[in-house]
């Protein structure tokens, strides 16, 4: 049997190697703790870059529906376009030719618009003239020629004769330029606001048979039988497409057709407007300015 001291010594080998043991079990426990939090700080470290990096990417995106570019087109600069303003018209009764054109004035109109100009009225003999006129618009971006088409719209044909020997359209600029929709370039106001012309007005003429192709010369109007100095060159077919909702009403009567310079119009109109008319489109971005208008001899 074992003595007392053989049992102490090997209760104490025994007591030392469960504290061996229990040291190294210990030491292993706080490497592997060292070590998962170590973990634990690169895994946090990786994700807060690739959070980082992420954001910064984000805000380097273009937002929704732009371009990437961040650079504004290029404003543009207008000079002052060439207006008059006509003579206040002393109070008088209305007048009226007593012809087939039956031009006249309006007692109203004489009252309440500053922008009318005092022309006098064209003349209306019994049998208004149908032959055919060409008309020379010259302008700051070249020569416009029209052929007036006397045998459809004689009265308000006759009327622009009148007006242009008045040189009434000389010095005068475009104001409106309508390319959505429409496809024209407006004219004939000399007070540039779309609001003027002589005192009287024109009937309408021909409209059934109306045709608004590219190169038609048509009158501008406020309502029916409304016609007077101002008129509008089309750019781009603009006859109605009731399916598309696009296009000109038989309205405007139809006085000519462009047989030089439509690529003139055309420039004007592509160039784009400042969007500043309410009734669509704007003051043309490339102005178009009458210098003279004169008629060429009549044929027919």
């Amino acid at each position: 049997m074992p003595t007392n001291k053989q049992r102490r010594d090997a209760a104490r080998r025994h007591l030392e190697r469960q504290q061996q043991r229990r040291q190294k079990q210990q030491t292993a426990h706080r490497r592997w703790t060292l070590l998962a939090t170590i973990a634990g700080f690169v895994v946090l470290a990786v994700v807060v870059t690739v959070v980082v990096i992420a954001l910064n990417n984000e805000d380097k995106k273009p937002a929704a529906g732009s371009s990437g570019s961040t650079s504004p087109s290029a404003p543009v600069t207008h000079t002052a376009l060439p207006v008059r303003s006509p003579a206040k018209i002393a109070s008088r009764a209305a007048m009226k030719t007593t012809g087939p054109c039956r031009y006249a004035e309006s007692a109203t109109t004489l009252k309440n618009n500053p922008d009318l100009f005092d022309v006098g009225l064209p003349p209306d003999p019994a049998s208004t003239p149908k032959a055919t006129r060409t008309a020379v618009f010259a302008t700051n971006l070249g020569d416009i020629t029209v052929e007036f088409d006397g045998a459809s719209a004689p009265c308000n044909v006759q009327s622009l004769e009148y007006l242009i020997g008045k040189k009434f359209f000389d010095n005068t600029a475009c104001p409106r330029s309508v390319n959505s929709g429409i496809f024209v370039v407006q004219c004939g106001d000399p007070t540039g606001s779309t609001g003027g012309g002589p005192t009287y007005t024109v009937k309408d003429e021909n409209l059934s048979k109306a045709d608004y192709s590219a190169g038609t010369l048509a009158m501008a109007n406020s309502g029916a039988n409304t016609n007077s100095s101002q008129f509008f060159f089309i750019t781009k077919d603009s006859n109605q497409n009731a399916t598309a909702g696009t296009g000109l009403d038989k309205k405007y009567t139809v006085v000519g057709h462009i047989t030089k310079g439509l690529d003139i119009v055309q420039q004007v109109a592509q160039a784009g407007d400042d969007g500043t008319n309410q009734s669509g489109g704007g003051r043309p971005n490339k102005d178009l300015i009458f210098k003279t208008v004169r008629l060429e001899a009549a044929n027919g």
